[in-house]
């Protein structure tokens, strides 16, 4: 529940922003119209840089590693005992 009170605020602030370089002058009004249009795309980038980052830094498991492979083994050898063909080949 905290998350969403945080996200709820975190949009009303920006709302709130935007409104009032829509009622002054401060920008152009036609770059202050792009703004959310410009937000949405930053938060893209910064999800797929997230994303990135989370990939580069993914940690191995060698141990994981061994028994997805036995689990691999096993389930094929389970195939192969009901007659469905595994071989992997197309």
């Amino acid at each position: 529940m905290k998350r969403i009170i945080k996200i709820i605020t975190l949009l009303v602030a920006v709302s709130a922003l935007w409104i009032g370089l829509l009622q002054t002058s401060v920008l152009p009004h036609s770059y202050t119209w792009l703004l959310p249009m410009y937000s949405i795309v930053s938060l893209g980038c910064y999800g797929l840089l997230m994303v990135g980052v989370g990939l580069m830094r993914f940690p191995t498991c060698p141990h994981e590693a061994v028994l997805l492979q036995q689990d691999v083994v096993e389930a094929k050898e389970f195939l192969k005992q009901r007659g469905v063909d595994v071989s992997g080949s197309d």
